[in-house]
């Protein structure tokens, strides 16, 4: 399946995808020393939160979707250096929006989960992703 969206996204900070299906997504991001915010290698909460938010992203995988809202939670710490999988899928799918290029068109709440190298669960959340007429930024 051909990536639809966010094509010029960064492997080294946001990750790199690995599988691509309708309404579903993996992602993996190695981690480094830069994404650590003290001596011990604590990896930044945002790090582990864009490689979900990627996910998410392209398990709808429109060329004009954005998030709106997102309920996370933080599991487990991440340490610099530690693989990290982001898996992502559709839970559900609303239509709407007025047509006027600037309301949704289309809502889809995406589940997403990241796992560390041992397969423990890191992180997961609630996507509220709405994919858009037009660019956000046009």
């Amino acid at each position: 399946m051909e990536q639809r969206t966010h094509r010029l996204t960064s492997e080294e900070l946001v990750g790199k995808p690995v599988k691509l299906e309708p309404g579903y997504a993996e992602v993996v991001l190695k981690t480094t020393e830069e994404m650590a915010v003290d001596e011990y290698g604590l990896v930044h909460g945002g790090f582990t939160f864009g490689l979900a938010d990627y996910a998410a992203m392209l398990a709808v995988n429109e060329p004009t979707v954005v998030l709106g809202k997102a309920e996370v939670r933080f599991l487990k710490p991440v340490k610099a250096g530690e693989k990290l999988l982001a898996k992502a899928r559709i839970l559900e799918e609303e239509g709407g929006g007025v047509g006027d290029g600037t309301s949704p068109r289309r809502k889809k709440i995406v589940r997403g989960e990241v796992f560390n190298e041992s397969g423990e669960k890191v992180f997961e959340g609630i996507f509220h992703c709405y994919v858009l007429e037009k660019h956000v930024l046009e």
